[in-house]
């Protein structure tokens, strides 16, 4: 139950039976209407915007608006007051009886509560990470990787029909020279002396197990072959090593894609579904021959000072055409873009996400330009940057790994820290937003550790579980029977606590709407808070322990709303990744 779509569309039935019309006699737009929780909890549960937008275009003061309106709420039997505030603002404060009823929907919900069908079954691509298979995962890959696979999850959550997908960029020069780099290797494997890997090659220490296995499978075999026969050979094992060594860096990450996408796919066959696409664009008017002004700056690889194959993207919203096919007939990578698009369109999806580095802040523009282009703007395409990462321990940055050679590896990282306390820190900051990561803060066990903090929270309720079973002498706790009691819960604190409870659905929903997991993490923090903020209470006041031995009917209502704030944790903790614990050590 989201009570801020509830009461919007309470509000809304009431400007319609109040008669409130447009100046000209017509409907209004009631789109606007905006029904949120107060900054200021002293003045009330619900504020509402009504009479401030619907004022102007009824041609009534927003004020005498707004108390008609708060009049009639005032009826509403959930309603304990209705006030207006400011230049038209009403401001609702609901009956216990309200939260308490809340509470029992939410215990009948379960880890449910929250879920959505805002998104009706629309199909969702979200492709994230799709690093190079040119090594291991590291960390500059790994927010990227928790943010695209959280709102994957929170997409889905929230209705929408989602499919991770992961793109492979096994085409192109860097695989060229990957295959020459475990050339060296297999050679090495081999009894050669090799000496220092040469300048421009892959000197990583995760090549050497790729080349042994191609000594134990081919022998020499290899070095007697010709080299693009070789080359050919050794580029096919070794994408396949280094995505098995992607997939299990990202499954210690707790990431799975559903997708793996190819990019050789696009080349085959000449180039096959590269040209198809390319003549698909050009039937849709948007290619033509021409020649483009030098880029401001550094030139682009694509740039040359003659006439090419463009795509007309300045009429779909780029700031410049973008080359497709160069001088010479070779495709440019846009061009396989287009390619990989155009299939995406084709498997049916209406929306594309995209998680890039900050780096990729040049595709923003293009690839939406494409998007429309392609799809006539029938599909919507979002790209989302992901800021750096800067490592940290005890406020030192961290040194390069040994095993790679010039970077820290993803799974150094999450041996060093655990897979939770990553996936819940790379969400406590927007995407856009630099993150410092330091190893010692992230693993504190303190309030200042937010991972903690709300772990801790989630292993709280269930020791207040085990504490109920010892205490009421095996008493019958399932969710009936606590919901059966929780009409009980009126003290300031529980109230509190339920409303908290109760901004959950309304989180899920503008968080996967906005494309901002963050949300999710910021709002368990505040839940986790409120949870804390209570049972300190109890520990100082024993007549507000969520167990009274005593008052075995109060202890089920009490323990009622605990199980809630238990189910919430779970499935916000679900959605970002990370473990619900029983218990801490």
């Amino acid at each position: 139950m989201n009570i801020f779509a509830e009461f919007n569309e309470r509000i809304r039935k009431i400007v319609e039976r109040l008669g409130i019309m447009a100046v000209d006699g017509g409907s209004l737009d009631l789109g606007r209407i905006a029904v949120e929780a107060p900054r200021d909890p002293s003045h009330g549960d619900l504020a509402t915007n009504v009479a401030m937008v619907l004022a102007k275009p009824s041609g009534q003061n927003p004020r005498a608006l707004a108390e008609r309106i708060a009049e009639a709420l005032r009826a509403d039997p959930d309603v304990k007051a209705a006030d207006v505030a400011g230049p038209g603002f009403v401001n609702i404060s609901l009956d216990d009886r309200f939260w308490q009823d809340a509470l029992a929907a939410m215990l009948s919900a379960g880890t449910d509560y929250g879920r959505s069908g805002k998104g009706a079954g629309r199909k969702v691509n979200v492709e994230y990470v799709s690093a190079n298979p040119t090594g291991p995962m590291h960390v500059g890959h790994c927010r990227g990787a928790v943010v695209g696979d959280a709102l994957a999850n929170l997409l889905a959550f929230a209705g929408f029909d989602v499919t991770k997908e992961y793109y492979i960029n096994d085409a192109g020069a860097q695989i060229d020279v990957l295959a020459r780099s475990v050339m060296l290797r297999y050679r090495e494997a081999l009894g050669e002396t090799i000496g220092e890997i040469p300048a421009g090659l892959y000197p990583g220490d995760y090549l050497v197990p790729v080349g042994q296995a191609l000594a134990k499978e081919f022998s020499d075999r290899l070095r007697r072959m010709p080299e693009a026969e070789a080359l050919a050979i050794v580029k096919e094992r070794t994408i396949d090593a280094m995505m098995d060594m992607i997939r299990e860096d990202l499954a210690a990450l707790n990431v799975h894609h559903e997708v793996f996408f190819s990019e050789r796919t696009l080349h085959a066959g000449d180039g096959g579904m590269i040209r198809t696409a390319i003549n698909d664009l050009t039937l849709k008017g948007h290619v033509y021959k021409g020649k483009l002004p030098p880029p401001k700056g550094e030139k682009s690889d694509d740039w040359e000072d003659r006439e090419q194959t463009l795509f007309r993207s300045t009429d779909v919203g780029d700031d410049v055409d973008r080359p497709l096919v160069k001088s010479d007939g070779s495709y440019t990578y846009f061009a396989a873009d287009v390619a990989y698009m155009k299939d995406k369109i084709e498997r049916g999806f209406e929306q594309l996400v995209f998680i890039l580095g900050a780096d990729h802040g040049g595709y923003v523009k293009r690839m939406g330009a494409l998007g429309k282009a392609l799809s006539g703007g029938a599909v919507d395409v979002t790209i989302l940057l992901c800021n750096l990462v800067k490592l940290f321990r005890d406020g030192e940055p961290v040194r390069m790994s040994k095993r790679s050679g010039d970077f820290v590896t993803l799974r150094e990282v999450v041996e060093e820290v655990g897979r939770d306390p990553i996936r819940f820190m790379m969400l406590y900051r927007k995407n856009d937003a630099p993150l410092d990561f330091d190893f010692a803060k992230v693993t504190e066990q303190s309030k200042d550790n937010p991972v903690f903090y709300v772990q801790y929270a989630s292993a709280r309720s269930h020791s207040v579980f085990r504490q109920a079973a010892e205490q009421l002498g095996g008493a019958e706790l399932d969710r009936a029977t606590l919901s059966r009691h929780v009409h009980l819960l009126r003290e300031e604190g529980e109230i509190g606590l339920i409303r908290k409870l109760a901004e959950y659905p309304r989180v899920i929903e503008q968080a996967a709407q906005a494309m901002e997991p963050h949300r999710l993490a910021f709002y368990l923090y505040d839940l986790a808070s409120s949870f804390h903020g209570q049972w300190n209470r109890g520990t100082e006041n024993p007549d507000l322990r969520f167990v009274k031995v005593n008052d075995p009917e109060l202890s089920y209502a009490r323990l009622g709303l605990v199980q809630a704030v238990s189910d919430v944790l779970t499935s916000g903790l679900a959605l970002i990744g990370a473990e619900a614990p029983t218990e801490m050590r």
